[in-house]
């Protein structure tokens, strides 16, 4: 199994939740550590000891990352269901410092790494600075830019958010001298599920999937939403990030030389950083119906 270490801004979208519970089911991947990035990060990192503790996975480490602790209220959907949920009830190892525990991590592990980043890089970019020689130990793998295109689709590329929201953690992850993959909106910004596929996941009953789905529910009831959560998915970003962690079979796979402007736009620069960049899907049905199964399976 590949060792990993989640690096997330789980409880602002929902897709990050998605993508933990893939990771969660994904036999190809052993998580090691869940740190969090960006704003109001002991709340992002209580929603992800609550959900591992429902999976049953108090063995990862969990801790809070870099960021201000500010989040406004509006931007908690999962705040229902995280309740009072509080630190002394992860029964797990539990920290407040996240680029430590990711250095730690890697330098403990007789295996390379993979930082598996689904949010603004800033734990990551941390741990950087903390230790250079990480780098030498892990391989970065990302949701991060958009190449040739934009949000659902657009032919027009437009700053990411995990990228415009900390530019300089991106860049030092771009300068760190791993091998890098990321997932831009390219093909990341176009995965939802619907119908009979996202009906499996609504219906399956398995407590990470209950507890996914309550994720959900809360979170687009927090929006004034709550029929969303019954009829489909929204995008989910993040599990895409998480396939690459392992395979990147059903991707077109380029590697292109990627440069990040002030305002966090990603464009491809004759003396960009090389990226393995996946810019195009070649079974994208074929995807979705892998996540399902990750889904919905049981243990």
């Amino acid at each position: 199994m590949i060792p990993v270490i989640l690096d997330t801004d789980i409880g602002t979208d929902i897709d990050d939740t998605w993508a933990l519970a893939m990771l969660l089911n994904s036999p190809e991947l052993q998580l090691e550590a869940v740190v969090t990035s960006h704003g109001d990060t002991r709340y992002r990192a209580l929603l992800a000891a609550k959900t591992l503790a429902v999976a049953g996975r108090e063995d990862v480490s969990v801790a809070e990352g870099t960021g201000d602790g500010q989040l406004a209220e509006n931007r908690r959907g999962q705040a229902a269901w995280l309740d009072d949920y509080a630190e002394s009830d992860y029964a797990g190892p539990y920290r407040t410092g996240g680029a430590e525990l990711m250095v730690d991590t890697i330098m403990a592990s007789p295996e390379p790494v993979t930082v598996l980043c689904i949010g603004p890089a800033s734990t990551t970019a941390h741990a950087l600075r903390l230790a250079p020689q990480i780098a030498t130990r892990a391989r970065f793998v990302g949701m991060h830019g958009a190449v040739r295109s934009g949000y659902r689709g657009s032919p027009t590329p437009v700053p990411e958010y995990n990228v415009f929201e900390d530019v300089a953690a991106f860049r030092t992850v771009l300068a760190a001298p791993w091998p890098i993959t990321i997932t831009p909106l390219d093909t990341c910004g176009i995965v939802t599920l619907e119908d009979d596929e996202y009906t499996a996941v609504r219906d399956a009953d398995t407590p990470l999937a209950r507890a996914l789905l309550a994720n959900y529910r809360a979170w687009a009831a927090a929006l004034n939403r709550p029929q969303l959560a019954e009829q489909r998915s929204t995008t989910l970003f993040d599990t895409v990030a998480v396939y690459l962690a392992f395979a990147d079979d059903l991707l077109e796979m380029e590697t292109i030389p990627l440069a990040v402007r002030d305002d966090g736009l990603t464009y491809e620069a004759a003396d960009g950083r090389p990226v393995n960049a996946a810019l195009g899907w070649r079974d994208l049905p074929a995807f979705r119906r892998n996540l399902v199964q990750r889904l919905i399976r049981s243990g």
